[in-house]
C-alpha cells in the first residue's frame, strides 16, 4: 500500500478523523515526499496554506518505518505536532511506534536549581508565589516540561532561576541526575522512531555546542524541516557566538549561590561576583541608548566603551581566579569557573584589535535593551556552514513551508542553505484566491520615507475599514509607524483597538477574535505564525514592503560580502528577504476555505519600481485593483451572499 492511499477517499485518515477532507494537492505532495524518502533525496516543497502539509509529510514519514526527525519553527508548533497531529496519524495508520518530544534545556525544570532558587537573589512576593507553584507542580510532573504549568506565565522572572543551561548543568555529578527531566527526555528521544524538535535544537545539536544532545541527529534517516523559511536566520544565530548581560549576571548569581552552599568560608567569591554585576551594568550604560543595533566597529573605540569593557574583562578575570581555587569544592563551583573562562574567550574578539570582520568570516555587532545588552559574532556565510553539517548525515531531507519561492523559483532559499542537488516544486493552496480575496494597491501615496506617509495611508484605508466593518490586521514595518497609527486611530475612536505590547501575544489574539469590528496593530511578530479564521478577520493592511533596515549590521555585512564578490546584493539578497516576509504577511488573511477578505499594501514602490513586479509575482494569484470602489463592491457582494445563504437556510 502506498503512503498516499491513506489520504484518499477510502483511506484510513478519512475514516478515522472527523471533518477530514480529501485534497488532491495534499495527495500529490505526499507522493513526492514518499519518493524523496525512498530514494534518499533532498526535496524543497512550497505547500500553500490549506493543503494540509503536516499530514502530507507525517503519513509517508511514519509509513517508511525509518528513524524520523521533525523540526518545527517554534515550540508552540512542536507541541501542536507532537500532542495532536502525530497521535492522530499514528492511530489512523495503525502503526504503533515510539515517539518523543525534545526541547532545549531551558524548557525543563532543574531540580538542583529549584533547590538553589531561594538563595539566588531577593525574592519578591510574585516570585515567591510562583516558586511555590513550581514546587507543588514538581511533585507530580512526569516530563518536567514547564509548558505544563499554566499558572505561571511563560515570561515570568522565576523561570531562569529553576531551569538549567549547558553552562550551569552539573552533569552526572548532580544529586538529582537519576531524576533529571532533561536526561529522561534525551533518553526517550534516543529510543524514539519519530522525534519532534525545533529549529533551535536541531541546529544546536548540529553545531555540537549548545544543548549536549550531539548524539541524537546521526541516527536520523529522514529529516523533515517544517517552516523551513525560518531556518537561515536560526542558523545564523547558532553557528555564531553571543554573550549577554543576562549571562554575566546569571554567572555572578550562580557563583554566589554555589558559594553559600559549598564554600561558605570564601566570602571573596561574593565580592568578585558583585563586582561583575556592577561591571556589566556599567558597560551597558556605556553602550548608550536603548534599542541600538549596531556594528561593533562603530562604537568600539569610544573611550567609555573601551574603559568599561576593560573593567568587565578584569572583573571576570578576577572572578575566574578565585573560582579556580574553589572549583575543587563542588561540581557547581567548577562549572562557574568554566563559564568564567568561556566568557573571557568570547570577550576577546571584542577587545582585540583584529576583529572577526577583518577576514569576512563574521560580523561583530551589539544590541541594547532598557537594562541589558547582547554582543554577537554572527557568520556572514551560513550556507557553507550548514552544508558542512548536513553532509555528515546520509539521509532524506524535506524542507517545506508556505513561503519558499521568490518570483516563482527556489534559488534564493536553496542558496541560503547551500543546497545543490535537490528536487523542488510548489503545491498551490486549495483556496480560491480569485473568489475569496482582493489585493488593493492605493494610488497617490507619498514616498514611504515621507514624514506624512503613515497618516496619509490611514486616510486612504479609512473607507476600506468602513467597508470591512473593522475586522482588520494593520501590519507595520516599524514600532514607530505602529505607534503613530495607534495614536491617530485612538483619536477617532471608531473601532476597538488592540496594540502589540498591550497584552501577551496569545491574549491579544484571543481578545481580537471575540471583539466585533476590532483592529489589531502589530509589527514583525504578527506577520507570521498568526492564525485567525472566520469573520473576525476580513482585511489585512500592510504599510510598506518589509525591507530589512539598511543600518542593520548583519544585513550590511552580507551586502558588502555579496558586492565584494561581484554580485548585486539588492536583487540577490534584500529583495528576496523582503519577498518572503511580505508573503508571510499577506498569508494572514485567507486561512480557511470559507474565509474572504481584502489585502491592502500601501507601498507605491510596488507599481513604481521595476522590482515591484517580483513582489507581485510572488504573491497568491488574487485579483488586483487600485480602485476603492472595487473594494467596497467586494465587501458588499459578500454581505449580499451571506444574506442569501442565511435566507436559504
Amino acid at each position: 500500500m502506498r503512503a498516499a492511499d491513506f489520504l484518499g477517499k477510502s483511506g484510513s485518515l478519512s475514516a478515522a478523523l472527523d471533518g477530514f477532507q480529501v485534497r488532491n494537492s495534499q495527495i500529490d505532495l505526499c507522493e513526492a515526499i514518499d519518493e524523496a524518502i525512498q530514494k534518499q533525496q533532498v526535496l524543497v516543497a512550497e505547500a500553500g496554506t490549506g493543503i494540509g502539509k503536516t499530514f502530507a509529510y507525517l503519513v509517508p514519514a511514519i509509513h517508511s518505518g525509518k528513524k524520523v526527525i521533525i523540526s518545527t519553527g517554534t515550540r508552540h508548533l512542536q507541541d501542536q505536532l507532537y500532542h495532536i497531529d502525530l497521535p492522530r496519524v499514528i492511530k489512523a495508520l495503525d502503526m504503533p511506534m515510539k515517539t518523543a518530544l525534545l526541547k532545549g534545556r531551558s524548557n525543563y525544570l532543574c531540580l538542583h536549581r529549584l533547590e538553589l532558587a531561594p538563595t539566588m537573589s531577593f525574592l519578591n512576593r510574585d516570585t515567591q508565589f510562583a516558586l511555590q507553584e513550581i514546587k507543588t507542580w514538581s511533585a507530580h510532573t512526569e516530563s518536567g516540561d514547564i509548558a505544563e504549568l499554566n499558572s505561571v506565565s511563560e515570561d515570568a522572572m522565576v523561570w531562569p532561576m529553576v531551569v538549567s543551561t549547558v553552562d550551569n548543568c552539573l552533569g552526572n555529578e548532580c544529586d538529582y541526575w537519576d531524576d533529571c527531566y532533561v536526561v529522561k527526555a534525551r533518553k526517550k528521544a534516543q529510543e524514539a522512531d519519530v522525534l519532534v524538535v525545533n529549529h533551535h535544537l536541531l541546529l544546536a545539536d548540529m553545531s555540537l555546542k549548545q544543548e549536549g544532545f550531539a548524539e541524537l541527529l546521526p541516527g536520523g534517516e529522514v529529516f523533515v524541516i517544517d517552516e523551513a523559511h525560518q531556518l537561515h536566520d536560526v542558523a545564523s544565530r547558532f553557528f555564531g557566538e553571543s554573550i549577554s548581560s543576562r549571562q554575566l549576571i546569571g554567572l555572578a548569581k550562580d557563583a554566589i549561590a554555589e558559594q553559600v552552599n559549598d564554600a561558605p568560608d570564601m566570602a571573596e567569591i561574593r565580592e568578585y561576583a558583585d563586582a561583575l554585576e556592577n561591571a556589566a551594568r556599567d558597560f551597558r550604560l556605556a553602550l548608550g541608548e536603548t534599542g541600538a543595533r549596531m556594528a561593533w566597529q562603530q562604537i568600539r573605540h569610544k573611550a567609555s566603551v573601551a574603559k568599561t569593557l576593560q573593567a568587565l574583562e578584569q572583573t571576570i578575570d578576577e572572578l575566574s581566579k578565585i573560582l579556580e581555587q574553589a572549583s575543587e569544592r563542588s561540581r557547581g563551583l567548577d562549572q562557574c569557573y568554566q563559564r568564567a573562562l568561556k566568557t573571557q574567550q568570547c570577550l576577546t574578539a571584542f577587545s582585540a584589535e583584529k576583529t572577526a570582520n577583518d577576514d569576512h568570516a563574521a560580523i561583530l555587532w551589539f544590541e541594547t535593551y532598557s537594562k541589558s545588552f547582547i554582543l554577537h559574532a554572527t557568520p556572514i556565510d551560513v550556507a557553507s556552514l550548514f552544508k558542512k553539517h548536513t553532509d555528515n548525515f546520509s539521509a532524506s531531507w524535506l524542507f517545506t513551508s508556505a513561503t519558499l519561492q521568490v518570483n516563482r523559483n527556489f534559488a534564493h532559499f536553496a542558496n541560503s542553505l547551500g543546497l545543490e542537488h535537490y528536487r523542488s516544486d510548489v503545491w498551490d493552496s486549495p483556496f480560491d484566491y480569485q473568489q475569496q480575496s482582493l489585493l488593493y494597491l492605493p494610488e497617490n501615496l507619498p514616498e514611504p520615507s515621507d514624514f506624512s506617509y503613515t497618516r496619509t495611508l490611514l486616510e486612504k484605508v479609512r473607507p476600506v475599514l468602513r467597508a470591512s466593518g473593522g475586522r482588520a490586521f494593520l501590519l507595520f514595518t516599524s514600532y514607530r509607524a505602529m505607534n503613530e497609527a495607534a495614536d491617530i486611530l485612538r483619536a477617532s475612536n471608531d473601532y476597538p483597538l488592540f496594540i502589540q505590547g498591550d497584552y501577551p501575544k496569545h491574549t491579544l489574539l484571543e481578545k481580537f477574535r471575540v471583539t466585533p469590528s476590532a483592529l489589531l496593530l502589530g509589527t514583525a511578530s504578527f506577520w507570521e505564525g498568526v492564525d485567525v479564521r472566520g469573520s473576525a478577520l476580513s482585511c489585512v493592511i500592510i504599510d510598506k514592503i518589509p525591507f530589512a533596515s539598511p543600518g542593520d549590521p548583519v544585513m550590511q555585512a552580507r551586502i558588502d560580502a555579496i558586492r565584494s564578490e561581484g554580485g548585486q546584493p539588492f536583487m540577490e539578497y534584500q529583495v528576496p528577504q523582503a519577498v518572503i516576509a511580505l508573503k508571510q504577511g499577506v498569508g494572514r488573511l485567507i486561512r480557511d476555505i470559507n474565509d474572504h477578505g481584502v489585502v491592502v499594501i500601501g507601498d507605491p514602490r510596488l507599481k513604481q519600481k521595476s522590482y515591484g513586479k517580483v513582489f507581485l509575482n510572488s504573491l497568491p494569484k488574487m485579483p488586483q485593483t487600485q480602485q476603492l470602489a472595487d473594494v467596497q463592491n467586494f465587501f458588499e457582494s459578500r454581505v449580499e451572499a451571506s444574506a442569501r445563504e442565511t435566507a436559504g437556510a
